[in-house]
């Protein structure tokens, strides 16, 4: 039996305009942190979630500044991006449960880089099994809970 899978947080993207410049700087200057799924905001860095995740609870860690190259980072920011993937890492462990987190850093359009010039540091709950035939067959994946029902859930633990 077909079954459809329901995603319609994406169809705001795929009919959106495509605004220039960089969506994390933009962001940075706005007020509307829900909107934007901006989890926290630090002294020189924020927690975003993902607004096209890998899997639930997907964040980005990321400083305020357009860098491209981690070399260019200050300690400060260097420090805050740890104090905060710590932090984001505790909480997703605690309300999301995962069997294990991915971190990284996709630097370049070559290692898959969507933003390839403002660096941001991911977090990706994996749960065991989570690799399926959805991603290999259809470039899909399965989403269980809507991204503002889950910025509702985690925005508070962060604060």
């Amino acid at each position: 039996m077909k079954k459809t899978i329901w995603a319609p947080w994406r169809i705001e993207y795929i009919l959106g305009e495509k605004g220039d410049g960089c969506f994390l700087c933009k962001m940075f200057t706005e007020e509307n942190d829900r909107d934007n799924l901006l989890l926290k905001r630090g002294k020189t860095c924020a927690v975003v979630m993902n607004r096209y995740p890998y899997t639930s609870g997907h964040l980005l860690v990321t400083p305020y500044r357009h860098l491209e190259n981690l070399a260019d980072l200050t300690a400060e920011e260097r420090l805050e991006t740890m104090d905060l993937t710590i932090e984001a890492v505790g909480i997703l462990k605690a309300e999301l449960k995962p069997d294990g987190l991915n971190l990284g850093y996709n630097l370049g359009a070559a290692a898959g880089a969507g933003l390839k010039d403002h660096i941001h540091q991911h977090i990706v709950p994996r749960w065991t099994g989570d690799t399926n035939f959805m991603p290999v067959l259809a470039g899909t994946r399965v989403m269980p809970q809507a991204l503002l029902e889950q910025y509702d859930v985690l925005h508070p633990l962060f604060n």
